[in-house]
């Protein structure tokens, strides 16, 4: 049963930073591609960042290139977004999510996201 589960997030002031982790389960994470995504109020979620299965490339939003960095240990089965320069455009829901390949086709997973607010 594929698992995932993040954690990290909160409120941050204006200029702030964060770590959100998100920790697998159920599938064999370091064969997988990996990405974070965000759903801010009344707007559709969005991919913010993306890894591939061995970290050795990454792909980010325009909105957070230089701020955000993806980062991953496939001995853990974990996956981090460091989150720098905290804008209250960044408040959302964010989310970490998997396409899994399970007998003849693919399964998009996403875990249940963590709650970020950039506020003063």
């Amino acid at each position: 049963q594929v698992q995932l589960v993040e954690s990290g997030g909160g409120l941050v002031q204006p200029g702030g930073s964060l770590r959100l982790s998100c920790a697998a389960s159920g599938f064999t994470f370091s064969n997988y591609a990996m990405t974070w995504y965000r759903r801010a109020p009344e707007k559709e979620r969005e991919p913010v960042a993306t890894i591939s299965h061995r970290g050795s490339s990454t792909n980010y939003a325009d909105s957070v290139k230089g701020r955000f960095t993806i980062s991953r240990d496939n001995v853990k089965n974990m996956m981090y977004l460091q989150m720098n320069s905290l804008k209250p455009d960044d408040t959302a829901v964010y989310y970490c999510g998997a396409v899994v390949q399970q007998g003849g086709s693919w399964t998009p997973y996403w875990g249940q996201g963590t709650q970020v607010t950039v506020s003063s």
